[in-house]
């Protein structure tokens, strides 16, 4: 399908069961094929980043048995010894999949190649790769300098020490030393180079090793330590949560278009950070009510502009510059500037698409102001590839107006049933 047509909708409301979490699908598969013992895991993401971890598991060896007709998988871990030493893995576009695979192989002692989509190979890992080379890791670049695609070979990185790394580029190399240290025994401390952005991220990272039991002491956010001895133990069974920036769609969509609307697999228990992004919507002037296990929003009046620090949510914050169409005055969004590496540049591809409906577009470096027009224009939508721009501007059709997504099967990547559950909360 090289396009979808959206109707204009002036009212949405219903029920969203959420898929689950890529960045938790994909972490927890890591940790389960590291750890010692079997671990079921349920809520498996079915999407393409997941099918990406998943094939490259196979390929090292790991045993991956699938529960007929579920997302129920049983992991059968490898005590941190990939079965194959010698492999080439293609990761696509899944930035999740193989930042953490670079680590984690740079200390399993086998050769190693990691390649991905042109995209991947335009996203940045140097920091990453300085930062193992310094423990005795040998990683080289079979490309361009500083970016996929990776050789991996034999290095010599011991347990003890100490390794930097930035965190103002991508909280993903952080969270993917964070995860590979322990298969060289622990005993190391990371300091962070920087502010670190995407925090949450990073919690969710430790949330989740420590449910297979590595406890990582950290100070103020700048420094990690990796205990001594540290092994990764199956917890049994573990469950993916619901996707929270996922979540952010239909939310908005609730304080748009009238609602109720509300999301279940994600509520206040949550681990990921994105579950902020109903805080957003209230300071917007939605109505937002929430328990152990769901998120609820609705229309409480009119919107209105807000000026955003999205530290806290760089994904969801995309879903925000959206709903500023729909919001009195302008709104900013700040703190942003991992936007730029990511599936496209999403400062510019925001600014970009936002301009085709109406909106006075300022955009910079790390940031974006959005003021809305008197009333949204028709649009045809470019993609740029990336899942998340789908999905944010299928909220234009709120406005009334008819919408054309292109290339709306790039949300393969995270949520293949996307535009199936948004047309259900239509009329």
């Amino acid at each position: 399908m090289e396009f979808l047509d959206l109707p204009p909708i002036v009212h949405v409301a219903g029920v969203v069961r959420l898929p689950g979490s890529k960045s938790i699908s994909n972490r927890i598969l890591l940790l389960a094929a590291l750890a010692q013992g079997d671990t079921e895991v349920t809520g498996l993401l079915d999407a393409d980043d997941v099918d990406r971890m998943l094939d490259a598991l196979r390929a090292l060896g790991v045993r991956l048995d699938q529960r007929a007709g579920s997302r129920t998988f049983r992991v059968y871990g490898t005590g941190g010894r990939f079965p194959v030493g010698h492999a080439k893995l293609f990761l696509g576009n899944a930035g999740t999949a193989l930042r953490p695979l670079t680590a984690v192989l740079a200390l399993a002692g086998g050769d190693y190649e990691l390649c991905g989509l042109p995209r991947m190979h335009e996203r940045p890992i140097g920091d990453l790769v300085d930062a193992l080379r310094s423990l005795g890791a040998d990683v080289r670049y079979a490309g361009t300098s500083g970016y996929p695609p990776l050789a991996i070979g034999k290095g010599k990185v011991q347990a003890g020490g100490s390794v930097a790394v930035r965190g103002d580029v991508s909280s993903q190399f952080l969270t993917a030393l964070l995860m590979a240290l322990p298969l060289a025994g622990g005993g190391t401390r990371i300091d962070v180079i920087g502010e670190l952005i995407s925090r949450p991220y990073v919690a969710m990272t430790l949330n989740l090793m420590q449910r297979f039991g590595v406890g990582v002491a950290h100070g103020d956010w700048r420094r990690f330590d990796v205990p001594a001895g540290a092994a990764y133990r199956s917890p049994g069974t573990i469950a993916v949560e619901g996707d929270a920036s996922s979540a952010s769609y239909f939310l908005a969509a609730g304080a748009i278009g009238s609602g109720p609307v509300r999301v279940e697999g994600v509520g206040r228990e949550s681990i990921q950070g994105d579950v902020a992004f109903a805080d957003t919507l209230a300071a917007m002037g939605a109505r937002i009510a929430s328990g152990e296990d769901w998120i609820e929003a609705s229309s409480a009046g009119p919107l209105r502009g807000i000026d955003l620090d999205c530290t806290m949510i760089p994904d969801a914050a995309m879903t925000a510059a959206v709903v500023a169409l729909f919001a009195q005055g302008t709104t900013t969004l700040r703190n942003i500037g991992s936007w730029r590496v990511k599936e496209t540049d999403r400062i510019a591809a925001m600014a970009t698409e936002l301009r085709k409906l109406g909106a006075q577009v300022e955009e910079g470096p790390d940031w974006l102001r959005v003021t809305p027009p008197a009333a949204l224009r028709p649009a045809t939508i470019d993609t740029y590839d990336d899942h998340r721009m789908a999905m944010c501007f299928s909220l234009a059709s709120l406005g009334g107006v008819a919408v054309r997504i292109n290339d709306p099967q790039c949300v393969r990547k995270t949520f293949p049933g996307y535009f199936g559950e948004f047309k259900r909360l239509g009329p």
